[in-house]
């Protein structure tokens, strides 16, 4: 067995080409990165092949806010066709490739013309679900959105019509795939791993205090609207509500003039993951109350830490957490739902000890990386099969 994979990025693809790798089955990894940003992959040289010149200036631009929405629009659209012209053109001898969706249709196409199998591998849910969960959730809060770009709609469901297999991360996008049309026995239910030797306990948190954390890039598709109320109606002396990952300024401000945005909310922006174990070791949760998500994967990550996760029942979270056990599941949009859960366990800190317990033997039963790697093949096999 020989397998070829592309990523526009990096995401979960390069944890599964160590893992493939290992086995002895990866024939080569295609990225967007540049050479330089991939130098820790612990990958060899001669597997990787990059394409930067179009999605690397895209990713490094700071000013991409203030450019036309249809400048932005062209700049992917020619990125995302370049890079998947680039795989099919080097693919090499393979028996199975798998592209992360969005730019994989052409080496599909190719492999099928040399008699190998195709999978996608789709990451969030269906493009159409998650197209109507965003355009709904700007429609309620009056933001303007202009909708994911049609050729990436088309482009992407020419992927899932093409593939012999669809990989997906979390029942929630399986049932969204379902639900659009797309037949189950073309779906495999493929949920990522955490790495347990980068994420465990350095710390615990302070019982005075009630300390919550959300990690991930700051949007409505993150649910930070929510989050926001649902903090303010939590009874504490001493709480506290951080922010790390990419930063919004423009809906910070909006939230702001709506009266939503806290005034003590603690804004970290982009931080190391060495550095991210430390907030996750001391924090008491950590809160995702996404619009839609694949699978997200700090929730394993502060699992890991033994930190407790509350998710909405869009991010995944039913394939990772024991609702009342190591975690909690609410309903999406539930500012409600949230503000409870996060109360019972403000006032409860043998319910966060328990639950931050639980959490971390949870991850390390369901194993890392080199579980997810075992799970991958069986499934490469049952199609090539």
């Amino acid at each position: 067995m020989k397998i070829a994979l592309s990523v526009a990025a990096k995401f979960h693809t390069f944890d599964l080409a160590r893992e493939l790798n290992a086995r002895g089955v990866l024939a080569s990894i295609f990225t967007g990165y540049p050479r330089f940003k991939l130098n820790n992959e612990a990958l060899p040289n001669d597997l990787i092949k990059t394409f930067p010149w179009l999605i690397t200036p895209y990713m490094a631009f700071p000013w991409k806010s203030y450019l036309p929405v249809a400048m932005i629009r062209e700049w992917e659209n020619l990125a995302a066709i370049t890079f998947g012209e680039f795989v099919a053109r080097n693919l090499p001898d393979c028996d199975l490739y798998i592209g992360l969706s969005g730019s994989a249709l052409p080496a599909g196409k190719k492999a099928h013309q040399r008699g190998a199998k195709f999978i996608c591998d789709r990451g969030s849910s269906h493009i159409r679900t998650q197209d109507n969960l965003l355009r709904q959730e700007h429609a309620l809060w009056n933001m303007p959105f202009f909708g994911i770009d049609p050729r990436v709609i088309l482009r992407e469901e020419s992927e899932y019509e093409e593939a012999d297999c669809i990989t997906v991360p979390s029942t929630f996008v399986f049932n969204s795939f379902v639900d659009q049309g797309i037949s189950a026995n073309k779906l495999r239910l493929l949920p990522y791993g955490v790495n347990l030797t980068r994420f465990q306990p350095v710390g615990k948190p302070d019982t005075q205090r009630f300390d919550i954390l959300f990690v991930g890039a700051m949007s409505l598709q993150k649910g930070v609207q929510y989050l926001v109320q649902a903090y303010q109606k939590i009874n504490h002396s001493a709480k506290s509500l951080t922010f790390v990952g990419a930063i919004s300024l423009s809906l910070i401000e909006e939230l702001r003039a709506l009266g939503l945005w806290p005034s003590d909310a603690i804004v970290l922006g982009h931080t190391p993951q060495t550095q991210l174990k430390k907030l996750m070791s001391n924090s008491h949760v950590l809160v995702l109350p996404s619009i839609q998500e694949g699978l997200a994967m700090v929730m394993a990550q502060a699992m890991a830490c033994a930190c407790p996760v509350v998710a909405s029942n869009h991010t995944g979270a039913e394939d990772l957490i024991t609702d009342g056990l190591d975690g909690f599941i609410v309903p999406v949009r539930d500012v409600s739902a949230l503000a409870q859960r996060l109360q019972e366990l403000a006032n409860n800190p043998e319910l966060r000890d328990s639950m931050g317990k639980h959490a971390r033997q949870k991850v390390q039963k369901m194993g890392g990386w080199h579980e997810y790697g075992d799970k991958a093949i069986e499934i490469y096999s049952e199609v090539l099969a």
